[in-house]
């Protein structure tokens, strides 16, 4: 986790290993991040959590696969043989986002990641002649991010708190509803909204 950012970020390291002799002079890398939802159990809790995701029971083993998170491109600068470098990736408590509702869905455990890599590598022949190899999409590595993380660092930046984002007219209907009812939070409103639904008034 990177401490002290406008935005959650989590950093990865990753080690590159040049397969020849040459200096490398730079790395344009493009990254993808996948959630590999298929390499983890689930029990009966977060299966219920998970339903928005994958369907009931009934269907969730059918429907479970891997989930796209994110996609960036980092530049590496010169080495030879070796380096390691970081990777932010940012992150975000948007609820409407699929990878951000399958981590909040999760109370533990790790959760699998796939990185798989692409881009450019730039790089001097004997002669000094400028060369350019891409990088195969065939790259990638495996991580498990423990679920403790990701939510240490949603605290870190929205302690008790969660975002939802609604439409306009939605919003509206709702704002309306929060003058009507003299409710002073939209808190309060949610909670008188949610008593009603309950008490068979709504």
């Amino acid at each position: 986790m990177l401490e002290y950012a406008a935005v959650p970020t989590l950093r990865f390291g990753l080690r590159i290993e040049s397969s020849g002799d040459a200096p490398i002079r730079s790395v344009s890398l493009n990254v993808q991040v996948q959630i590999a939802a298929t390499r983890r159990p689930y029990e009966e809790h977060d299966r219920e959590r998970l339903v928005e995701l994958f369907g009931g029971a009934g269907d969730f083993g059918r429907n479970l696969r891997a989930l796209h998170w994110t996609n960036f491109t980092l530049q590496v600068g010169p080495f030879s043989g070796s380096t390691v470098v970081e990777m932010p990736v940012t992150c975000t408590y948007d609820l409407e986002v699929t990878a951000s509702r399958y981590f909040h869905a999760l109370r533990d455990g790790d959760v699998p990641l796939e990185f798989l890599f692409g881009g450019l590598t730039f790089y001097a022949n004997p002669e000094g002649l400028l060369q350019v190899q891409p990088i195969s999409w065939d790259r990638e590595a495996d991580f498990r991010l423990p679920v403790s993380v990701w939510r240490d660092m949603m605290d870190s930046h929205f302690p008790n708190h969660a975002w939802l984002r609604l439409q306009g007219d939605a919003f509206d209907r709702l704002h309306s509803y929060k003058r009507r009812n003299t409710l002073l939070t939209w808190e309060d409103t949610v909670d008188s909204l949610l008593r009603a639904a309950e008490d068979g008034k709504a």
